[in-house]
């Protein structure tokens, strides 16, 4: 197991606890909610290209169905454990919670590097996986959607394979191409909301957007996303940086500039003006807001008191480990939580599933107003969170207030404890 992983859970595990223990939770519910309901691990046979049989592992995690069925990606990764899908289940929870969507969290992965696949291996390898999870998925059940290396292409092989078994349930996975039941807005979630989010918190903490120098770790979809609407909104793109390495220009980065340069294959690298950077660099530059769009555990103990941005946006799941916070908050660096930051993702999917269940499309704009509405109303009820305990909790604790209270209304609700 790797300790990438284990970190992953634990830091899950002690996000809950602490906020337990400040809340005074009931222990039956604190109980509950440290583990997920349901765990599936499979072994999934597929004939590659050159006529061998590899054998991938696969795995779905659904944590809590106390206020709706299971939610949340399904992530392609070499480093893929089950420990750290329990973890990103239990995230996605409590964010569910947070923008007061009738889910509770789900997460699913396969150990795999699809940049080794071919695109025939690659669709063999998907619509195997839904055939071994199909019993545990549905519209009413668990809706998986994209996550880390997975599109909307590879969740239309994947309704297209549990149509097959089941008949017609589009709502079962969002993230899909439009033309089977995908929403307007979708691709951009993510980003768009946590550009929302830090929007809203400069706001209030006095801080001017225009202007305002970001850094991206991260350069996928929710950091790419996430670097335009900032953009727009004008922020200063100072530094990005994907799996090749990073980029640094004091002058900014145009995102338009660096997109093309990808879909281009010339690397970021290759964008006028910026100078190569380490990561670990990137995420030491002194900025107004640094922007961890990558994986788990990118800051911790032993970078954490080398951080020079004023505000940490977690567009990425668990980017700070539990002990980070704790150094973070000592040095007055403010960090919008993972499960507000990133919700933009779920709260469109909650959409798309919405639109598919009624048979009814909204257009993009439409669906943009009604993010950023979601968005707003979440951030508020943080932040409301926040002040009301003079600031004594972090706003991630704010958050996991926010969310806990529901859920463990629900719970009560159903008799659970």
């Amino acid at each position: 197991m790797s300790k990438h992983a284990t970190a992953a859970l634990e830091n899950a595990h002690q996000q809950l606890d602490k906020i337990a223990s400040f809340l005074k939770l009931d222990p039956a519910i604190h109980a509950i909610l440290r583990e997920p309901q349901r765990c599936l691990e499979v072994s999934i046979p597929i004939k590659m290209d050159d006529g061998t049989i590899k054998i991938f592992k696969g795995y779905r995690s659904m944590h809590c169905n106390a206020i709706g069925p299971g939610k949340g990606g399904i992530r392609y990764h070499p480093d893929v454990t089950m420990d750290e899908i329990k973890a990103l289940s239990i995230w996605m929870t409590f964010k569910c919670g947070v923008l007061n969507l009738p889910y509770g969290g789900g997460k699913g992965g396969i150990v795999v590097d699809p940049k080794q696949l071919s695109k025939a291996e690659l669709e063999r390898l998907t619509r195997a996986y839904i055939r071994a999870i199909s019993p545990v998925i549905g519209e009413q059940e668990d809706v998986p959607a994209p996550d880390v290396n997975t599109n909307p292409t590879i969740m239309g092989w994947m309704v297209d394979e549990y149509i097959k078994l089941n008949g017609n349930q589009f709502g079962v996975l969002t993230g899909k191409p439009l033309i089977l039941g995908g929403s307007e807005g979708r691709v951009a979630a993510t980003g768009k909301g946590t550009a929302i989010i830090v929007k809203e918190l400069l706001q209030k903490l006095g801080i001017n957007i225009k202007n305002a120098q970001v850094v991206i770790q991260g350069y996928g979809n929710a950091g790419s996303f996430a670097a335009r609407f900032l953009h727009e909104l004008g922020a200063k793109i100072i530094a990005i940086s994907n799996s090749s390495g990073g980029v640094y220009n004091p002058q900014g980065i145009d995102p338009i500039e660096a997109e093309r340069a990808l879909e281009n294959n010339k690397g970021i690298q290759s964008i006028a003006g910026v100078k190569s950077i380490s990561n670990e660099d990137l995420l030491e530059l002194e900025c107004d807001v640094l922007v961890p769009a990558a994986l788990e555990n990118q800051i911790t103990k032993d970078n954490a008191h080398k951080i020079k941005a004023k505000v940490i946006a977690e567009a990425a799941n668990g980017p700070v480990s539990t002990e980070a916070d704790d150094i973070l908050l000592e040095r007055g660096i403010i960090v919008t939580p993972d499960i507000l930051t990133n919700a933009g993702g779920v709260t469109v999917s909650y959409f798309e599933w919405v639109q598919n269940r009624y048979g009814l499309y909204w257009s993009e704009r439409e669906v943009n107003e009604r993010l950023e509405e979601s968005m707003i109303r979440a951030f508020d009820n943080v932040w409301n969170m926040y002040q009301n305990h003079n600031k004594a909790a972090t706003l991630r604790m704010a958050a996991y207030m926010v969310s806990i209270d529901r859920l463990a209304r629900a719970i009560k609700a159903r008799g659970w404890v």
